[in-house]
């Protein structure tokens, strides 16, 4: 399951309409959905917006609408608006059912469950009167919450498989890298002095929004071996910065090789659910597990997404 949470510094958008929400549902994503459900949330503790992929029988619907009303229960969620992405009928009418039906039971109320499909929405729980059989167009490409997300800087990618390339590695760089890690000098230095080495490298580059050179990428990289390394990295992170962050994890990410891969892709996995960024964040994980399957950081950050943990915890701890 994807789950995001609002990024601090962002305006919030008030959905008064069916095209509202669909017009919504890219922007608080990151990306543009296909095969998909999305639940947003409003009036809980924190909001939170979840999307999972479109279950294919009954059974798996009334599994999808359990697995999405865990977290909603957990941050008091007071109402969530429900949009199955799918020209299935069947499956969309299986799910608006389903999660209409255990979140009534949970005492949240749902203000809207569509189905859209090539320009068109639908109920997405099966036909109802006020709603035309073929559907209503719509176009959200210049609706105001668009606009909005261009002005705060926010990005949209055409869908997850773009947002996974986002942070997929990039030949030509993670060769320049790589030479690099050969033509580091001999008598490696002490974990210390590559831990205070690696968190100024990171000050500087995230704070002045510069890329670091590849031989800055190879030595961190080869350091964040060891953990002291990597948590001197870690730690520099808070939530005013985080989104600064994930561009320099992002960057190092896309230029590592695959045998270095594992810490800074946990570091940008983080980074980006400090930013709000859920989906990012999954991607992030998922390259950090290809490499290194079982990677600890990385399983801790999983299970903070799936249980749709906001970041606003790391605050509440007393590190922001």
């Amino acid at each position: 399951m994807t789950t995001s949470h609002p990024a601090t510094g962002r305006s919030p958008f008030t959905a008064r309409t069916t095209e509202d929400l669909l017009a919504a549902v890219p922007v608080v994503l990151g990306f543009r959905p296909h095969e998909s459900v999305v639940l947003l949330t409003f009036g809980g503790d924190r909001s939170l917006h979840a999307r999972i992929d479109v279950p294919t029988t009954e059974p798996e619907a009334e599994a999808a609408a359990r697995q999405l009303l865990e977290p909603c229960r957990r941050q008091r969620v007071r109402a969530v608006a429900l949009v199955v992405l799918t020209g299935d009928e069947r499956a969309a009418a299986w799910t608006g059912r389903a999660v209409i039906r255990a979140f009534t039971r949970a005492g949240i109320d749902v203000v809207d469950a569509v189905r859209a499909h090539e320009g068109r929405w639908y109920v997405a729980s099966g036909p109802r009167g006020d709603v035309p059989a073929h559907g209503v167009p719509y176009d959200v490409s210049a609706h105001p919450f668009a606009a909005q997300a261009v002005l705060e800087g926010r990005v949209t990618l055409d869908s997850r498989e773009e947002l996974e390339a986002s942070v997929a590695a990039s030949p030509a760089a993670v060769h320049a890298v790589l030479e690099a890690v050969v033509a580091l000098p001999g008598g490696a230095s002490s974990p210390a002095e590559e831990s205070r080495w690696a968190a100024a490298l990171v000050v500087r580059c995230v704070g002045a929004g510069t890329s670091p050179t590849d031989a800055e990428v190879a030595r961190l990289v080869v350091g964040m071996l060891d953990v002291p390394v990597r948590d001197a990295a870690w730690e520099r992170m808070r939530r005013a910065d985080a989104t600064a962050h994930v561009r320099f994890w992002t960057d190092v990410v896309r230029r590592t090789p695959d045998a270095f891969l594992a810490g800074p892709a946990a570091l940008l996995a983080f980074a980006a659910w400090l930013s709000g960024h859920g989906a990012l964040a999954w991607c992030a994980v998922d390259r950090c597990l290809d490499v290194a399957p079982g990677h600890r950081l990385a399983g801790y950050i999983a299970q903070v997404l799936t249980n749709a943990v906001p970041p606003t915890v790391w605050d509440d701890a007393g590190t922001g």
